[in-house]
C-alpha cells in the first residue's frame, strides 16, 4: 500500500486515478507521496519514508529543490498541464493594459445613485478612458516554453507581431511556434523594439530581477510588462521609476505583493493563472500519473531536480538507485549484483547535473543484505526494490 499525504485540496479527477494499491489524505503519518499545490514546503521536516513530491502546477518555488536532491527525494512538475489558462490570462491582460477597462468599470460602478442621469453622464465620462488596439502592435514574448509558445500563437491570430526570444528553445517547443514568430537576436534588441513583453522564464539565482535598470534603459518607452510567471523577476524598485519616467505604461502581473497593489498604473491580478476548473483537474491527472508511475516502476517523467529516466518491465525485479554522478558507480553497482549471482534482464543510467539515476531490472530476488551493501557504496543516495 502506497500513502499519499494531500497538503492541499487536489482535484478529484486526479484523485481518481489511485487504484486501491494507494491510501491518501490530509496529514497522513509516514508518506510515500507527497501530493501538492501551493503550500510552503521549505520548513518542512521530510519524513525518511518520503519517495517522491509531485507538485499540481508548474513552478516548485515552495518546496526544497536541494533539500530534496540531497535524499533522493524525486520533485515532479506538471508543466503545460494550466498553460491554456495562463494563456488566455495573459492575453486578458494585455486587453485591460490597452483599453483601461478597470479604471472604467471602477468609474462607472461610482455612478450608482446618480438614477436617470446615469446614460448621459457614461457618455461624458467615458472619453477619460480611451485606448488603444493590440492590432498590429508588436508583442515580445521572452521564454518560450508551453506557455510562452501558445502566447506567442494566440497573438498572432489577433493580429500582432510577435518577437520571441529563448536561448534555450527545445525542439518541441519549436516545432509548436508559429513560423512567423521572429527570433529576437538578443533580450535588449527585442525589448527596445516591443510595445508588449510577455515574461515566461523561470525564477532562480540567475532570473531573479533580471528586468532591472539595466533593461528598463533599452526598453520602448510606453511599454506594457506582462508578468504572469513569478513576481521576482522583475525589480520592483527599478520598476516604479521606470513607470515614473514613463518608460512603462503599464504593469500586469499575476504576483503582486503591498508594494506592488500601491503602485500606480498596474493591474495587480491574484495568482489566476491556474485558477480554472480545467486546469486545475490538468494539473491534478498529470502529478498523479506521475507519481503512481515513480512509486509503482521506478519511472520519471517531469522532474525539476532529477533526470527523464523511464524502462519498460522485463525483469523479475526492479532496482532503482539514485547517487551522485561520479565515475565508476555504475561499476560497482553492478558488481555487486554479479558477486550475487543476479542477471541483470535491461538496465538504464540517466544523469542530471551532479544526479545519476539508474533503473535495473534482474533475473532473481534482491535480498535486505545486498540492499544495504549498495546503499553503503560512497555516493549512492537511495535505492529501492520494486
Amino acid at each position: 500500500m502506497y500513502r499519499i499525504d494531500l497538503l492541499n485540496k487536489i482535484s478529484k479527477k486526479g484523485l481518481s486515478l489511485f487504484t486501491e494499491k494507494y491510501e491518501y489524505r490530509t496529514d497522513i503519518p509516514d508518506p510515500d507521496g507527497i501530493l501538492v499545490r501551493s503550500k510552503e514546503m521549505k520548513e518542512m521536516t521530510l519524513p525518511s519514508s518520503l519517495k517522491a513530491i509531485a507538485r499540481a502546477g508548474a513552478g516548485v518555488n515552495n518546496i526544497p529543490i536541494d533539500k530534496c536532491s540531497e535524499k533522493g527525494i524525486v520533485v515532479f512538475n506538471t508543466p503545460g498541464a494550466n498553460a491554456n489558462g495562463v494563456k488566455e490570462l495573459v492575453l486578458l491582460g494585455m486587453l485591460l493594459a490597452s483599453r483601461k477597462v478597470v479604471d472604467g468599470i471602477a468609474w462607472a460602478k461610482g455612478l450608482v445613485g446618480e438614477g436617470d442621469k446615469v446614460p448621459d453622464l457614461i457618455e461624458k465620462g467615458k472619453s477619460k478612458f480611451g485606448g488603444t488596439e493590440i492590432l498590429g502592435k508588436k508583442l515580445g514574448v521572452v521564454g518560450l516554453g508551453a506557455i510562452g509558445t501558445m502566447v506567442a500563437n494566440a497573438a498572432e491570430g489577433l493580429g500582432m507581431s510577435v518577437w520571441g526570444y529563448d536561448p534555450y528553445l527545445s525542439i518541441e517547443a519549436a516545432w509548436r511556434l508559429s513560423r512567423n514568430t521572429k527570433k529576437a537576436p538578443s533580450l535588449d534588441k527585442l525589448l527596445s523594439e516591443c510595445d508588449f513583453i510577455s515574461l515566461h522564464v523561470p525564477q532562480n539565482k540567475d532570473t531573479k530581477g533580471f528586468i532591472n535598470t539595466d533593461k528598463f534603459a533599452v526598453m520602448k518607452k510606453g511599454a506594457v510588462i506582462l508578468n504572469f510567471a513569478r513576481g521576482g523577476l522583475v525589480d520592483t524598485p527599478s520598476l516604479k521609476k521606470a513607470i515614473a519616467d514613463g518608460i512603462v505604461a503599464c504593469y500586469v502581473t499575476d504576483f503582486p505583493d503591498e508594494e506592488i497593489i500601491k503602485t500606480d498604473k498596474v493591474i495587480a491580478i491574484p495568482h489566476l493563472g491556474a485558477s480554472t476548473e480545467e486546469s486545475e483537474e490538468n494539473c491534478a491527472i498529470m502529478a498523479t500519473m506521475q507519481l503512481m508511475g515513480f512509486l509503482e516502476n521506478g519511472n520519471i517523467k517531469n522532474s525539476v531536480n532529477f533526470p527523464e529516466c523511464a524502462l519498460d518491465r522485463s525483469g523479475k525485479v526492479r532496482l532503482t538507485i539514485s547517487n551522485k554522478n561520479e565515475p565508476g558507480m555504475i561499476e560497482k553497482i553492478t558488481r555487486l549484483l554479479a558477486d550475487n549471482k543476479l542477471n541483470i534482464a535491461d538496465m538504464i543510467n540517466k544523469s542530471k547535473g551532479n544526479i545519476a539515476y539508474n533503473i535495473i531490472d534482474v533475473e532473481g530476488d534482491i535480498n535486505t543484505d545486498l540492499v544495504k551493501k549498495i546503499q553503503s557504496i560512497d555516493g549512492v543516495v537511495a535505492v529501492r526494490v520494486i
